[in-house]
């Protein structure tokens, strides 16, 4: 039906020493995502906006385009399927990497 769904790997996480962490990358400056305030900056600058409407998620949206970016509140619940969201709708702006 054209619609795409990344599954996370639930077991992942114990594979111990042979599982590598994910990063998001900007790739303009090479710099590796590491808070929610640093990709607020690209994101704002990329002419995102911050929506305020769920206090459990931080939400942009660009007006340019239908896209939605949600992402949990806390940071450390980042995971890949939200850094890959990010790259889709910011084409050649991030990357995401193995650690």
């Amino acid at each position: 039906n054209g619609v795409v769904r990344l599954v996370e790997n639930p077991g992942a996480d114990c594979q111990g020493s042979n599982s590598r962490r994910k990063v998001l990358v900007h790739l303009s400056s090479n710099e590796v995502i590491t808070s929610y305030a640093i990709l607020e900056r690209k994101l704002l600058a990329l002419g995102w906006e911050r929506y305020y409407d769920d206090p459990d998620l931080l939400q942009y949206h660009k007006r340019s385009t239908v896209h939605l970016i949600s992402l949990p509140r806390d940071f450390n619940r980042f995971k890949s399927m939200h850094m890959y969201d990010i790259v889709v709708k910011n084409r050649n702006e991030f990357e995401v990497r193995d650690m």
